[in-house]
């Protein structure tokens, strides 16, 4: 055994997990499937632009544990995530705040705009949701459901919202202000060098490897660890023997532009079911459209982004954590749990959608948990 721990993907789960492995001086070898590290986080750099390969990705937590472990290994922008909803050429305000609740209702005082939602609730008339249509319907009313609900839901489950399970929506934030942050969180913003030189600052001094693929010589790589951290999907791992988990994958179209201003907005969500992609990323204006250096970029490069349902050899983005999908998971955390020498974790490893926070935190606390740090 030449190491202590192979560390199997070199996303964020992978990469905290080998950090905290190396500095409690335990021996870590990380390999990666990709020709680069840094996993669905990956950022490369066009034209001084940093742009999110796999979608955009904003960091946001409340966790201050998780915040200022980050911070040691990157310097933050104060980025704010405040989307724009195009529907038909009609442009609102996310989240719902009292922006969007001028345009849809003409409200300018807050008790207006409550009025107004509560009123359209009361004709809905819906007690009891039977599906993600009626759960939406029942909290917000059916203007704004059928205008920035509606549409962007169908096209990013690919199935009508009458069709879906109501639990996709548990519920949707009303702000009766004028405040348009998305997240509701304390501490939020982007690396200011990209998310992959903060993937590299967690790696450095650890062994990584590229462009090998764990599953294709297991027992090889099997046989050079006392353990292993594996953060692949855990059918594949399987072999899929019980049968496919399923995802929703994500096709972006990416356009580099001799312009320097596209939409003046990181993202804009097209919410009618016409267009046929779910929004447009304007990667430059997660640096307030400067390079590293501080100067204006006289390019821009957007992202066009269509749902699909997955299928093998896309990448998975989206767990469908239905009923079907989450009983076959149990069964295999089940098969999971009898592993005497791998450990599962992330995102594909636990069958789970994790935001950038969750994904450290929980990968902290299985560096805590099985390396005894505390």
């Amino acid at each position: 055994m030449m190491y202590d721990y192979l560390i199997v993907g070199a996303g964020l789960y992978g990469a905290v997990f080998a950090r905290q492995a190396a500095d409690a001086g335990k021996k870590v070898l990380v390999i990666e499937r990709r020709p680069q590290i840094a996993g669905n986080v990956f950022c490369e750099e066009v034209e001084g632009i940093q742009v999110h390969k796999y979608g955009a990705h904003i960091f946001h937590t409340n966790n201050k544990q998780v915040w200022e472990y980050v911070n040691r290994f990157a310097e933050f922008n104060r980025f704010t995530n405040s989307p724009v909803a195009n529907y038909k050429g009609e442009l609102y305000s996310l989240p719902f705040n009292m922006y969007t609740f001028n345009r849809i209702f003409g409200a300018v005082t807050p008790e207006e705009a409550i009025a107004a939602v509560e009123r359209e609730r009361r004709e809905a008339g819906i007690s009891e949701p039977k599906n993600l249509e009626e759960q939406a319907i029942s909290l917000v009313g059916k203007t704004i459901y059928e205008k920035l609900i509606k549409g962007y839901t169908m096209k990013q489950w690919g199935r009508p919202c009458d069709q879906l399970p109501a639990f996709i929506i548990r519920r949707l934030p009303l702000r009766f202000t004028f405040d348009n942050n998305y997240f509701n969180a304390l501490y939020q913003g982007i690396p200011v060098e990209g998310y992959t030189q903060l993937v590299a600052n967690l790696l450095e001094g650890i062994e990584v490897r590229l462009n090998v693929d764990y599953l294709a010589e297991r027992e090889h790589w099997d046989a050079v660890a006392e353990k292993v951290l594996y953060t692949g999907a855990i059918d594949a791992f399987y072999q899929y023997q019980l049968g496919n988990l399923e995802y929703r994958s994500v096709r972006f179209e990416n356009e580099l532009l001799d312009i320097p201003n596209f939409q003046g907005n990181a993202a804009v969500n097209y919410t009618d079911m016409e267009t046929p992609w779910t929004r447009i990323i304007e990667h430059k204006w997660f640096t307030f459209g400067k390079d590293k250096d501080g100067r204006d970029l006289p390019k821009t490069v957007i992202s066009r982004e269509y749902s699909s349902e997955w299928k093998p050899g896309d990448e998975p983005y989206y767990p469908v954590n239905d009923e079907k999908n989450s009983t076959l998971y149990q069964q295999y955390r089940e098969l999971a749990e009898k592993e005497e020498k791998v450990l599962f974790g992330g995102r594909l490893g636990e069958y789970k959608y994790y935001d950038m926070d969750a994904v450290i935190a929980a990968a902290l606390a299985k560096a805590e948990e099985i390396l005894h740090l505390s």
